[in-house]
């Protein structure tokens, strides 16, 4: 027992000495392969785990230099280049250089062989001049007063507020910008030929502006009913137009149906002379008599989007939509064993009345709206 212990510690000593070996390899490894900056991380952990290192002693003041002559070089060519975003790559690389200062700063040994510079006020004017950059962007977007540059003026002054928070006015700018960039559109009343199915008309409409209202299809994309539109005094960007039309509710057919049905059944058993057994069989036989209730409601939604400030047609479809209530139910006449088991639960059925015609209108449009509400997420989702 005692010699599996033994060997079980010696096995575990070994893996972690493996380990250690392979820990101490791993700062040289990425100093050849020229990946200065995991090195220098690599060589600072190491001092701080044995600050008599000889091979992070020895490095260390070379990645470190190495880690700083690419970093520079970088920030140098973004200086060089035309990009107007340059300043957001130039604060990241001071950002990574600022990171081994950091690190190094975390180790005495390290702190005895680099003297790390400090870029905080390199990222400070760096960051200052990208907020200031996207801000200039944003209002040069701004000025140009239309739609599509005032959304990608909203981006500009958010992405100068996420670089420097409370930066200037551009959070007002922001917001002015999405007045700007925001279009209205408004959901029409839907007249229908009936009056009588003008109130189910009116929830198709309303739970269709709700739904695009939940839905958040798009942040410039607001939707508004037509009435709130018209008592808020809003003027529409966009106009949807719903007509329903060709539609029956409640067309009605009734089937009867009369069918023989038969059945083998066992009545009992019989012996022969040897004294075997067999089943005894007889044919009972039943006539059904079956009525069949078919109530169909179906129509087609016709819908169009248009601009209105041009009257530009952005969109039109026709959507069909159907709906089918069905009650069966029968009697019979003769030998109930005949009878199979679907045909004893049309037999246990009976007369019922289908639902009243403004719910067989909501069922008929359902499927309609389903397919609305996907068209019109689609296209909005394109702004």
């Amino acid at each position: 027992m005692k010699k599996l212990i033994f060997r079980q510690l010696l096995s575990l000593i070994t893996i972690l000495l493996y380990i250690f070996i392979l820990s101490c390899k791993s700062g040289e490894k990425l100093f050849n392969k020229g990946r200065y900056g995991e090195a220098v991380t690599a060589f600072v952990k190491k001092l701080q785990r044995n600050p008599q290192d000889a091979t992070a002693t020895r490095l260390l003041p070379d990645a470190y230099k190495q880690a700083q002559l690419v970093r520079e070089d970088r920030v140098s060519a973004y200086l060089r280049s035309n990009n107007e975003l340059k300043w957001e790559s130039i604060r990241n690389e001071y950002r990574a250089m600022q990171s081994l200062y950091n690190a190094i700063h975390s180790s005495p040994a390290a702190l005895k062989l680099v003297q790390p510079k400090d870029y905080r006020d390199a990222i400070t004017g760096a960051q200052e001049n990208a907020a200031e950059m996207r801000y200039d962007r944003g209002m040069s977007l701004l000025s140009q007063g239309d739609k599509a540059s005032a959304r990608q003026a909203y981006e500009e002054f958010g992405a100068a507020l996420k670089l420097i928070p409370n930066y200037r006015d551009a959070k007002q700018r922001r917001d002015e910008a999405y007045r700007m960039g925001v279009i209205n559109v408004v959901v029409s009343e839907i007249e229908v030929r009936s009056p009588y199915y003008q109130f189910s008309a009116d929830q198709f409409r309303d739970y269709l502006v709700r739904n695009l209202q939940q839905r958040n299809i798009n942040q410039f994309v607001q939707f508004y009913d037509e009435r709130v539109a018209r008592n808020e005094n809003l003027r529409p960007d966009e106009y949807i137009e719903l007509r329903f039309f060709d539609f029956i509710v409640g067309q009605t057919y009734v089937d009867r149906i009369e069918r023989d049905v038969s059945k083998e059944i066992v009545v009992g058993t019989t012996k022969d002379s040897t004294g075997n057994e067999s089943n005894v069989y007889k044919t009972v036989k039943a006539t059904l008599y079956i009525t069949k209730k078919t109530v169909v409601s179906k129509g087609l939604l016709d819908y169009r989007i248009t601009n209105t400030s041009n009257g530009q047609l952005l969109r039109t479809d026709r959507i069909p939509g159907s709906y089918t209530w069905l009650n069966q139910y029968g009697t019979f006449k003769g030998d109930e064993r005949a009878l199979s088991d679907e045909d004893k639960q049309l037999m246990g059925g009976r007369d019922m009345p289908p639902p009243p015609p403004t719910d067989l209108f909501m069922e008929f449009t359902r499927p309609i709206y389903d397919v609305l509400a996907r068209d019109l997420q689609s296209f909005y989702n394109r702004i």
